[in-house]
């Protein structure tokens, strides 16, 4: 029951990264507001690699895998749609391979994620808060590069009694 809920929050991320990431012309998703920040493209990688090392052998070794270089993903590598989704899709698809296997009895197991012990369930919620968290961002900058052409993921300006007669995006349905 614990996993459902889980899995649907991650999908619903997903998707919403998704929907925003559509709505933009190609060049788009590779601006960053400053030259100290991080385009759609880069956060992207960041969290392709975060998710891969993460649940890549999630019960039996550490998270914060050896081949991993997290510095090297907040460099803009990628350059087209095409590489940013089969990054993104990798990262997504690690993860949910080992949400697949995973069953409620597992919540309490300990894993390991930078030498730092923590249970199945609090390795999830930090991973699905991270998720969250660049999810806001991937969102606001979309929104942000779209101008007038954002098509709301949510509830849209003075539609909230409207949305409330038929709120259908609570819960992203099962597949």
């Amino acid at each position: 029951m614990v996993l459902e809920a889980v899995r649907g929050e991650y999908k619903r991320y997903r998707l919403l990264c998704e929907s925003a990431m559509a709505q933009l012309e190609e060049r788009q998703l590779f601006l960053a507001p400053t030259v100290d920040s991080n385009s759609i493209g880069v956060l992207v990688q960041h969290m392709a690699g975060n998710l891969a090392s993460c649940f890549t052998d999630f019960l039996d070794s550490d998270g914060e895998k050896d081949w991993r270089n997290r510095d090297s993903e907040f460099e803009p590598v990628l350059a087209d749609r095409e590489s940013l989704l089969a990054c993104w899709n990798a990262g997504w698809g690690v993860l949910e391979s080992t949400l697949a296997q995973l069953d409620d009895s597992q919540l309490g197991l300990t894993v390991t994620i930078r030498k730092q012990p923590l249970s199945v369930v609090e390795a999830l919620e930090r991973s699905l808060a991270h998720v969250a968290y660049h999810a806001g961002q991937i969102v606001l900058l979309a929104r942000v590069h779209s101008g007038s052409d954002w098509k709301s993921l949510s509830i849209a300006k003075g539609a909230s009694n409207l949305y409330n007669d038929n709120p259908d995006r609570e819960r992203v349905p099962p597949a």
